[in-house]
């Protein structure tokens, strides 16, 4: 573990130079194909990786999930009235397309298989987001001159995930041996093949409605990979980024401006960890004003206070003035390294694995599943919370599972259980995860998300304006196929009917 930190660190450092002198390059390779390259697929991995892990981080999920309020205008997301999404992360996905270019020039086919995890993994966010998207066409400007590409169904869009995922744990099998650039495991394929493998089953467990499609066989599926695949096995198999104190590369809300005066704390998040008695919130959020005056404990759950996400913001800005609201706890912007990122992660499988153990797709023990997966999610700010473990210490954990509303035995129906192992998702997924709780709120309806009487549920982003630009044949048919024209947030992709 020692060796694979220092690579870590190591690669960190040699990346915020990769950032500075091959991005002008790079710029360059992908505009003129006639420019001959010489950039090795190692070098280009080490950036991939830097994106990739860092591509939802950011404010924006947690007001989607009711657990940051803006107190200084109204924010569109919080209030479920966002509009147009972005493309951005199909040019995160010519670097992809590069590195595995490069890799095959040479053979080395340990990126190309990574390439295609970093191809599911984007393709996978974005047919989410948006629904039908570009896919079999996508990224073959420079080899096919295809600039205006067809939208791919969302159901096609998943197979080729899915098949990618099979691609790329094969080819890892077939060349076991370390590869250079990557500062995620250090080269260690065993990990990635683990990782990939956890992935396929979130992938799987998205399509839970259409566990009758005999095009997936999800619940097959599933099963088989559990059964027969390697999986991570504990939080050290964790995929995620570090963060060194170094320019370029520090923790992203290291100094952000963004947590100004009119950030605060969702009551929605803070009341349902008081409700669970989840000692998580201390690490997270910090007293109230009033309630620091008061001399409280950190540990006081009373003193603890967060903003109506449904209210006028000049009324959550009254009750902040008046010292009753909790803000994100500093160590988010005073702490350079602060915490890694996970883009998938031991807690987020076994919560995986317990659901798929209550729908009766696998034969595990559900609330052994559930109970490692909550071990690990306090295991984690234990580990990097730093001056902060003693409040989610291994005895602090093993009190939390004995209450009556954490014990997942306490549930006596499918229901009920899917609902607790959708909160203990949701209660890990603070600055972790990007918008996973929310997709798992569309499938599942868990957690519920507080929301005005008036406010429909937002289930998409609109395709952004750029398309209707540049490829409005294909971006229209795509709209009318889906939703008789109507390019709305409302609407349900295939994924949910």
């Amino acid at each position: 573990m020692k060796i694979i930190r220092h690579i870590l660190s190591t690669g960190l450092v040699i990346l915020s130079v990769l950032l500075v002198s091959s991005c002008q390059k790079l710029t360059e390779i992908n505009e003129n194909p006639n420019e001959a390259s010489t950039t090795h697929p190692q070098a280009l991995l080490t950036k991939v990786e830097w994106e990739t892990f860092r591509t939802w981080h950011g404010t924006t999920p947690l007001y989607i999930l009711k657990m940051i309020v803006q107190t200084d205008g109204e924010n569109a997301n919080q209030l479920y009235n966002w509009q147009r999404g972005s493309f951005e992360q199909y040019q995160q996905l010519r670097n992809v397309t590069k590195m595995m270019e490069e890799a095959e020039k040479i053979n080395e086919t340990s990126y190309l298989a990574l390439g295609k995890f970093f191809r599911a993994y984007y393709f996978y966010n974005l047919t989410l987001f948006f629904g039908d998207i570009p896919y079999s066409e996508a990224l073959q400007g420079e080899l096919s001159g295809i600039y205006q590409p067809q939208y791919d169904s969302q159901e096609d869009v998943f197979k080729g995930i899915l098949s990618e995922l099979e691609e790329a744990v094969s080819i890892l099998h077939d060349n076991p041996n370390l590869f250079q650039g990557d500062i995620i495991y250090g080269g260690n394929p065993e990990k990635w093949i683990r990782l990939i493998h956890s992935f396929r089953l979130k992938v799987l467990m998205t399509l839970s409605n259409k566990e009758q499609n005999p095009a997936f066989n999800v619940s097959e599926q599933f099963a088989q990979i559990y059964t027969n695949e390697p999986l991570m096995g504990s939080p050290e198999d964790d995929g995620q980024l570090h963060f060194v104190d170094q320019q370029d590369v520090r923790y992203p809300e290291f100094n952000s401006s963004g947590y100004g005066s009119g950030m605060y704390m969702d009551s929605t998040f803070i009341k349902r960890l008081q409700d669970h008695q989840d000692p998580r919130l201390f690490v997270i959020a910090t007293q109230t004003r009033l309630g620091k005056e008061a001399g409280a404990a950190l540990d006081d759950f009373s003193a603890y206070e967060g903003g109506d996400p449904i209210a006028p913001y000049a009324q959550v800005n009254d009750k902040a003035v008046a010292g009753r609201l909790s803000k994100v706890h500093d160590r988010y912007t005073d702490d350079p390294t602060c915490e890694p990122l996970v883009l998938m992660g031991y807690a987020e499988q076994q919560f995986l694995l317990a659901e798929a153990a209550v729908r009766g797709w696998i034969d595990g023990d559900a609330k052994e599943l559930y109970t490692e997966g909550v071990k690990a999610s306090f295991a984690f700010y234990s580990t990097y919370a730093k001056n902060l473990s003693s409040f989610v210490s291994e005895d602090k954990v093993a009190a939390y599972l004995a209450q009556t509303n954490v014990d997942l035995d306490a549930a006596v129906s499918k229901d009920a259980k899917l609902e607790r192992i959708m909160m203990q998702k949701y209660l890990r997924s603070f600055h972790q995860g990007g918008y996973s709780s929310y997709f798992d709120h569309l499938r599942t309806g868990y957690p519920t998300l507080r929301k005005a009487a008036n406010v429909r549920v937002a289930y998409r982003w609109m395709y952004p304006q750029a398309e209707y630009n540049q490829n409005a044949q294909h971006v229209g048919t795509a709209i009318q196929r889906q939703f008789n024209g109507n390019d709305n947030i409302h609407s349900k992709t295939w994924w949910l009917d």
